[in-house]
């Protein structure tokens, strides 16, 4: 059935939205047999002289709050579906707000320009009825279903306005207190149950702890008689024990004079044993300088055989004309990773395997000329992921200059980007800083490092992306996971 155009008793005449009838609903004669005082206004009224109405000067009532919010609900439901026209200015911009938001931050607005506005409100009204379907043409009509939600009965009361609207909004007034009413009676029988309950249960707990102590008040009297018993016992035993004594004074006089006798043959065992020890001693250091002069000629030894070594090698590297070199492999990696990296090595022989232990990576750090290369994001998401990326960056860099300074030994740390990001603080001494460039990843240019490297070096790459440790594990580098260096930077 068509809905009728609800009736709003704040609205003036000449604002009213005159519905347009359906192709069928009145015959095509019907506008003309209108009264012609029905579309044309008083020539006689202002037209700024709005016309009397017996409940503009009534207040508005007084909304339960489940009521308030449902009115808000509905209205910021179809207020996005409204012309931008007939949007009032106020409400333009929570309009935009997303649908979540809508009601729970443009409540204030919407209930005031509902209450102030009745030409918004009688459009909002239009929509809201269309979308209720029978239970809002039956709202419109003064009437309410029985099963019908008092509080949605209440709402659209609100908005249509229909004759008796405001009882409407009583009795849903009304049906809300009572079933808050009955919420709170039903609180109050369920703590009651409960307290019973729980009194039931310390009145039986109650029972069982008197019957323990009985029990246990039996078993004291019982203890009590033996311990009286015992008692006796013992008194006896202290007489014949106090008899005993006395005979034992006697027999440590005795013993006593013996022990004297004895000391004094110890003291003279004593004074002989002490002219032994000092002819040891005397023989232990003839044996010291011995051992000092022989450990001097080991030293001799070793310091010679060290030195034909050092010599050796000045002469290979003489021999093979080899310069102190100012930079190292990665640094030609850093300057030429845009460039296409070049084939995977096959056959590289694996240095080490992977391994879980919290402890390998000092191992591996305590290497001599060692190479830590650190997948840096990988370290950071998994370290410290609720920070910004530059934090992170700045964190990881930081604790790597420290590694760097403790260790002496080479640090490399890679990031993904697509150019390098400006504005960097300057990188700790030790540390070098590389981003991945436009078409080439972060574990591309990992695996560039490592491969850059000579055989033999001890490489060590902190990730936890299972395909890049296989990867550097082929060209013979540790792989370790992100943890292990989390651990040894809050060691640090």
């Amino acid at each position: 059935m068509p809905l009728t155009e609800p009736h709003d008793d704040n609205l003036r005449q000449e604002e009213q939205v005159v519905p347009v009838p359906a192709a069928g609903d009145r015959p095509d004669h019907a506008a003309a047999d209108a009264p012609a005082s029905a579309a044309t206004p008083d020539p006689d009224r202002s037209e700024s002289e709005p016309e009397p109405s017996s409940s503009e000067s009534e207040p508005e009532p007084s909304l339960p709050e489940p009521v308030r919010q449902r009115i808000v609900s509905l209205t910021a439901a179809v207020l996005p579906g409204l012309p931008a026209d007939e949007v009032p200015v106020p409400l333009r911009r929570v309009a935009k707000f997303a649908p979540n938001r809508r009601a729970r931050l443009g409540a204030p607005a919407i209930a005031a320009q509902l209450a102030g506005d009745p030409l918004f409100r009688q459009r909002v009204t239009s929509r809201v009825l269309a979308d209720a379907g029978d239970l809002g043409t039956a709202v419109v009509e003064g009437t309410a279903p029985a099963a019908a939600d008092p509080v949605e009965v209440a709402a659209l009361a609100y908005l249509a306005r229909p004759r008796e609207w405001r009882q409407l909004i009583e009795a849903s007034g009304e049906a809300v207190r009572a079933e808050a009413d009955s919420a709170v009676v039903a609180e109050l029988v369920r703590q009651a149950e409960q307290r019973a309950t729980r009194a039931e249960h310390d009145r039986a707990v109650a029972r069982v702890e008197a019957d323990k102590l009985r029990d246990e008040l039996a078993r004291v009297r019982e203890e009590l008689g033996q311990l009286r018993e015992e008692n006796r016992q013992l008194t006896r035993t202290l007489r014949e024990t106090q008899a005993r004594e006395r005979k034992t004074s006697e027999l440590l006089a005795t013993e006593r004079g013996r022990a004297t006798r004895a000391a004094a043959d110890a003291d003279a065992e004593l004074r002989r044993i002490r002219a032994r020890l000092a002819e040891a001693e005397a023989a232990a250091g003839v044996a010291r300088a011995s051992a000092k002069e022989a450990r001097s000629v080991d030293d001799a030894r070793l310091w010679l055989l060290l030195e034909t070594i050092g010599q050796a090698a000045v002469g290979l590297r003489r021999e093979l004309a080899l310069d102190p070199v100012d930079r190292l492999p990665a640094d030609f990696v850093a300057e030429s990773f845009a460039d296409s990296s070049t084939a995977t090595v096959a056959g590289a022989a694996t240095r080490a395997r992977d391994t879980d232990d919290p402890a390998r990576l000092d191992q591996l750090l305590a290497l001599p000329r060692a190479h830590l290369v650190v997948d840096g994001y990988n370290v950071t998401k998994r370290g410290f992921g609720e920070m910004s990326l530059e934090q992170q960056r700045k964190r990881l860099i930081t604790g790597l200059g420290g590694i760097a300074a403790q260790t002496g030994d080479e640090v490399t740390v890679v990031f993904d980007g697509a150019e390098r990001i400006h504005g960097l603080p300057p990188a700790p001494r030790g540390v070098r800083v590389l981003f991945s460039r436009k078409g080439e990843t972060a574990d591309e240019l990992i695996r560039r490092l490592v491969r850059a490297e000579p055989p033999g070096r001890p490489v060590v790459v902190v990730s936890s992306d299972r395909e890049v440790a296989d990867g550097v594990r082929r060209h013979g580098a540790y792989p370790l996971g992100a943890d292990s260096l989390l651990r040894r930077l809050s060691r640090s």
